[in-house]
């Protein structure tokens, strides 16, 4: 039996669900799948089906727990219906994947209804060329962006024609380990509730009481060392939660509810070359691309910059964590936009990340949310408004792949700017980084001017690496028409 903590969604996935009262703030992932032609609709369906069953979470829905004693908790929807959260629509007027995207878009920025499970996917056909897409807008508590590709692997072909795949999975029962409504109505949810808080300090002191000797001992051996891990400990948590009341970027401030998206493609090979030529990673190579691209746009308007402040996911996923689900945390640190020399700023921003992927925070980051759930909403929001930009690095398909017979073109995700900016999101396919912008034209009034910057500030980077691809947009002229 599934004990009763397990239901329920980790502290920081309750911290975003939170704060969705303000739509600023809405945790949707939503993507563009590009396939050469249609794949064909009996095959979509009963992937999609097979999926949802080995997925749980996907026919389950998020339920408030009673006085928010607890997170909310994943249950079964025993009304689920799969036709409701998939659609099948022609491509919108005049069939280009402009249109595709402006069609995600306005999608993406839709709340979801909270009665159902947070997710839907549109398979749109008839695009120019006779191509199609499927647009999924699915909400981060159902999966980050590891787990995402590990669901799709359930739903793809690694070949034209797979053959059998074998049985259908059953469905899960809706009370099946814990995962129904608890019994007794109100009074069950209340129980259950108490239950979780119970659970979890009963953890918390049982793991209190195994670190003891280990700290006791640590204390009698190195007395000045255990202090100045507390030390360390206790100032890295400080840094993590620490208030923001300023955005770094004196251009970049406003912010409406509009997204706009665009997106581009840059050789994968090429990138990782740069960044390895520099003495940092791909990563590091992309966050210089971004950042340098940042500043070419501060620049256009007669603005200059020195740092930027960024959110940046950090994945927590270990060996025998169940796939999908949300395993990430974010980090908040300043990443030195205003450098010129592109080397330079991919070996800085390098020595940034991994003083970041080292912080001693990240271990407390689920009980730092679950202080930050008991803060006012306004406060949080505040905060999160004055990040200038997200950007995110998820390492994808490495292999063609298919559905229904369709061959994978390119796979763009435009993540939720959160309050921000801006959030550019990698996602690496088959020697390819497909990478999509989202941006809030509150604070980017010239989405086409930021376009090009961005173009601009990878072709510099690429450029460390030597002779290499030239950057690509997916959708041409897209810098010229706004």
């Amino acid at each position: 039996m599934t004990e009763t903590r397990d239901v329920h969604v980790r502290q920081s996935d309750a911290f975003a669900w939170s704060m969705e009262r303000d739509p600023l703030l809405r945790s949707t992932i939503t993507g563009v799948v590009v396939f050469a032609e249609a794949p064909r609709w009996d095959v979509f369906v009963e992937r999609i089906d097979r999926a949802t069953r080995l997925s749980p979470s996907f026919r389950q829905r998020l339920i408030e727990s009673p006085l928010k004693l607890a997170p909310p908790r994943f249950e079964f929807d025993p009304d689920f219906d799969l036709l409701w959260h998939i659609r099948r629509v022609g491509a919108p007027p005049p069939g280009t994947l402009e249109a595709v995207f402006d069609f995600a878009r306005t999608t993406g920025m839709g709340a979801f209804d909270p009665a159902r499970p947070l997710w839907e996917f549109t398979l749109v056909e008839g695009i120019e060329g006779g191509r199609a897409a499927l647009v999924l807008k699915v909400h981060h508590s159902l999966t980050d962006g590891i787990g995402g590709i590990q669901l799709a692997q359930h739903i793809v072909d690694f070949e034209p024609d797979p053959g059998d795949l074998g049985p259908m999975p059953t469905i899960p029962a809706v009370g099946r380990d814990g995962w129904g409504p608890p019994p007794n109505g109100s009074l069950g949810r209340l129980l259950d509730a108490i239950g979780w808080d119970l659970a979890h300090v009963a953890s918390a002191g049982i793991g209190l009481v195994t670190a003891l000797p280990g700290d006791a001992l640590r204390a009698l051996r190195d007395p000045v060392g255990a202090v100045g891990d507390v030390i360390e400990r206790t100032s890295s948590i400080l840094r993590f939660v620490a208030p923001v009341t300023d955005t770094r970027s004196p251009l970049m401030v406003d912010r409406r509810r509009l997204w706009h998206f665009d997106a581009l493609e840059v050789s994968l090979p090429d990138l990782k070359k740069a960044g390895k030529q520099a003495g940092g990673s791909l990563n590091d190579a992309f966050l210089a691309g971004v950042t340098g691209g940042l500043r070419r746009y501060h620049e256009a308007f007669g603005v200059g910059i020195h740092d930027l402040r960024l959110t940046m996911p950090i994945s927590l996923r270990a060996e025998g964590d169940p796939e999908g689900g949300n395993r990430v945390t974010i980090v908040r640190f300043d990443v030195p936009a205003g450098i010129v020399d592109a080397e330079e700023r991919i070996q800085e921003i390098g020595r940034i990340c991994a003083t970041q992927r080292g912080e001693p925070a990240l271990a407390y980051s689920d009980a730092i949310a679950g202080v930050l759930n008991l803060l006012p909403n306004p406060v949080i929001g505040g905060m999160l408004k004055h990040v200038d930009f997200l950007a995110s690095n998820v390492p994808g398909l490495t292999t063609p792949v298919w559905l229904g017979g369709a061959l994978m073109e390119g796979f763009y995700v435009f993540g939720p700017t959160l309050g921000s900016s801006a959030n550019v999101t990698l996602m690496s396919y088959r020697g390819q980084c497909c990478i999509g912008v989202n941006v809030d034209t509150g604070a980017v009034q010239d989405p086409a001017m930021f376009l090009a910057c961005l173009v601009e500030g990878f072709e510099e980077v690429l450029a460390v690496g030597g002779e290499h691809d030239p950057v690509r947009l997916v959708v041409p002229d897209r810098t010229t028409t706004g």
